[in-house]
């Protein structure tokens, strides 16, 4: 199949990739991450999904909009409810571009993190597949968490602290600095 592959950073797509093309798939990446902050952490991602994507010869797509204020506007109201506002946003850009792009089916580099809700990503994977015509193609890829943190830093990719958004990470350091007061 040729897949579709959103790539939330480059160290998260790298096992992913690699179970993909091993079982003979065409891969595509997407980058589409409206939502990292701040600006500076975005553009660090966004230049590692790259520098990746060179590395691993995979094509790859780019939506390069940094959306804060829309990303803000859908969650601050119930910013509990932020991971799913991000999976759907996300997903929904990328089954979109495999539907305009002729892809037989879209996944997430999502799915390798042992962070992330699987059973939604899937979800509403299967229900975003429906609505474009395309596929979702769903695989467990956490198996591969410490093959996949080997490979990024093998190639010296950038690995990030957080999972992206300004919740997430308010959540990762707030904490640190509550502990050295």
């Amino acid at each position: 199949m040729n897949i579709l592959l959103h790539t939330c950073c480059g160290p998260c797509a790298l096992f992913p990739l690699q179970q993909l093309r091993t079982a003979g798939h065409l891969v595509t990446g997407f980058f589409y991450n409206h939502n990292i902050h701040p600006y500076q952490e975005y553009v660090r991602r966004r230049d590692t999904a790259v520098q990746m994507a060179e590395q691993t010869e995979m094509p790859l797509i780019m939506r390069d909009d940094y959306d804060l204020e829309g990303f803000l506007k859908h969650v601050a109201a119930d910013p509990d409810s932020r991971c799913s506002y991000c999976y759907s946003s996300r997903l929904r850009a990328t089954a979109q571009a495999a539907a305009e792009g002729g892809f037989d089916a879209f996944t997430a580099a999502l799915l390798y993190s042992r962070y992330q809700k699987h059973d939604e990503i899937r979800a509403l994977g299967d229900q975003l597949g429906s609505e474009f015509g395309v596929p979702f193609f769903y695989q467990d890829f956490r198996s591969g968490w410490q093959e996949g943190i080997r490979l990024s830093k093998e190639q010296g990719l950038y690995r990030q602290q957080y999972c992206g958004c300004i919740y997430s990470e308010k959540e990762r350091y707030w904490q640190q600095g509550q502990a050295t007061r």
